[in-house]
């Protein structure tokens, strides 16, 4: 995939993570409530997304159905390393402190980090 995708093409890209393949007209019915936006306006952002890669399209008929080229947790994880490399000189532990720092964790959000480092503790022994 090439280029960042945008808070808007997000928007389209959640619809398409969530339920696909989609028609334009179906995913711009999804977000219309949301973001007001028109057909035209959702037909652009899925050109662009195509453009990038990041969103493939198949014929049906005389319309197109779409569908993500790049999973939801593959796209996080390329998008999380990115940050820590800008921000934190790669390292994860700044990135979960600043984050911890910032909103703060709940109980839950503690353990499953204490159980995801148990998992990463026996996977390397």
């Amino acid at each position: 995939m090439s280029g960042q995708i945008t808070k808007a093409e997000f928007e389209i890209m959640h619809v398409l993570w969530d339920e696909s393949p989609m028609a334009a007209a179906d995913i711009a019915d999804k977000l219309a409530e949301d973001t007001g936006w028109s057909l035209k306006t959702v037909k652009t952002l899925i050109s662009r997304l195509v453009e990038k890669g990041a969103v493939a399209h198949e014929p049906d008929g005389r319309r197109y159905l779409y569908r993500p080229n790049v999973s939801r947790q593959s796209y996080a994880r390329g998008a999380t390393k990115k940050l820590a490399d800008q921000l934190f000189g790669g390292r994860a532990a700044p990135l979960v402190a600043h984050l911890a720092e910032g909103e703060g964790l709940c109980e839950d959000d503690i353990q499953d980090l204490e159980a995801l480092v148990k998992e990463l503790k026996r996977d390397s022994d």
